[in-house]
């Protein structure tokens, strides 16, 4: 049944929530009488953990230092330094080691559980939460909140009932609900919008070569002022570089998820037309391809073009196309390629142009950029600087990172804090 009071209540059963409500329970040692409840509007509660990277779980990235963690949030940023310098990667290790879940890195960074299974996360969170005391309730919704003349919080949930709370912690992610109880109780909203997606291209001149994958790319997100709105950050061009994975319908892979996440606003404002720069090379110099052109006529002059690549991971698919494209016969034989068409092929390389013309097909988006504003929140406890006695904590607030696992860290780390903060707030009471 569920209680009609609780010391502390966790709104959303995601990532944040079960670390709030877990290190909550935990630091306080039972010094809450009333205890701790997690409210999750689904019958299953970490949803988002059981189906992210595959079913594999993405827990975190081995980024060990706060001042380059805090790159990978698009929104965020340097105001993430203070909590990331008080629980980043290596405490997140360390809490899931400690709860009886090892973590193993990959090449590229990423940690996922030994078992390769997110249903091992979810265990290990679910073991906690009942080990710490915490009191675990599915199919409630959070509909709106008050506070309290005399302190504390009466939640009203959609089923009707009304539970009161000492304290109250916000972790709905990005759905509307969480927004609302936080506008009720003084908080502004950043206007969500989506962030790390894939991109369509116009009249998609790439359409033969889907499933073709270069490492690295160079992207270049060239954004045209709006009318009547002044040039600012957001007009300057957006670059990344990485892997990139040509699709049915335009461009995915990392690079093109790390550059939508960071243009995320910019291009929301174009509404999805943009013009792309892709430099195939990843960057390299003009010269490194001309002397690579230049070795090509002496050591492969009897060598057809279409048979013989500047460069052995440059794909044969994506080769034979840029000749086509420049009018140049996959059969002439590298000593007979005339110097403008060389010219040609190396802006073909290192200059392609693209028109974008909207997002990936399937509204994929990972995560939402937007939400409290982070002035509003107190980010060494994660405490609202408008509402005392509310948290609020994860994609909830205005904080958004790149793919790989750092938008899960922001979920541990403000959890953490948040729970500490209710921890010693009951201690010194």
């Amino acid at each position: 049944m569920l209680p009609s009071r609780a010391s502390v209540v966790v709104v959303g059963g995601g990532p944040a929530g079960f670390m709030a409500a877990i290190a909550a329970a935990e630091a306080a040692a039972g010094r809450f009488p009333g205890g701790v409840l997690l409210l999750e509007s689904t019958p299953e509660p970490l949803h988002k953990v059981l189906i992210s990277g595959g079913g594999r779980c993405n827990v975190t990235h081995a980024c060990w230092d706060p001042r380059v963690l805090v790159d990978h949030y698009p929104r965020g940023g340097k105001a993430l330094r203070g909590p990331f310098s008080r629980f980043a990667t290596g405490d997140t290790v360390a809490w899931f080691q400690a709860h009886g879940l090892q973590l193993v890195e990959e090449p590229d960074g990423r940690l996922f559980p030994r078992s390769n299974r997110s249903s091992s996360v979810v265990d290990t969170l679910r073991r906690a939460a009942l080990s710490a005391g915490v009191e675990l309730h599915t199919a409630q919704a959070g509909q709106t909140a008050q506070a309290l003349p005399g302190g504390g919080f009466r939640l009203r949930l959609r089923s009707g009932a009304d539970v009161e709370a000492e304290h109250l912690v916000l972790a709905t992610g990005s759905h509307p609900s969480g927004h609302r109880i936080a506008a009720s109780l003084g908080h502004g909203l950043v206007a969500p919008v989506p962030s790390l997606f894939t991109l369509t291209l116009a009249d998609h001149p790439l359409v033969d070569l889907a499933g073709v994958a270069m490492d690295p790319v160079q992207l270049e997100l060239l954004l045209t002022p709006l009318p009547g709105i002044a040039a600012s950050a957001a007009t300057k061009p957006q670059r990344q570089r990485g892997p990139v994975l040509i699709t049915h319908w335009g461009l995915s892979g990392p690079a093109t998820l790390r550059l939508t996440a960071f243009a995320a606003r910019a291009l929301r404002e174009r509404r999805y037309r943009a013009e792309l720069r892709v430099d195939w090379t990843g960057g390299r110099k003009p010269a490194d391809l001309e002397g690579w052109f230049a070795d090509a006529r002496r050591d492969q002059a009897r060598r057809q073009l279409g048979n013989w690549r500047p460069w052995p991971d440059l794909s044969r698919r994506l080769w034979l196309h840029l000749l086509t494209l420049g009018g140049i016969d996959p059969s002439l034989r590298w000593a007979d390629l005339p110097r403008r068409r060389e010219l040609a092929l190396v802006t073909a390389l290192r200059d392609s142009r693209y028109q974008i013309s909207g997002r990936g097909p399937f509204g994929e988006e990972f995560v939402t950029a937007g939400g409290i504003p982070l002035a509003e929140v107190n980010l060494a406890t994660m405490e609202s600087r408008v509402q005392p006695g509310l948290f609020l904590v994860g994609e909830l607030l205005d904080v958004d990172g790149v793919t790989g696992g750092f938008n899960f860290q922001h979920c541990w780390s403000s959890g953490w804090l948040a729970g500490q903060a209710l921890a010693a707030q009951r201690t010194c009471s």
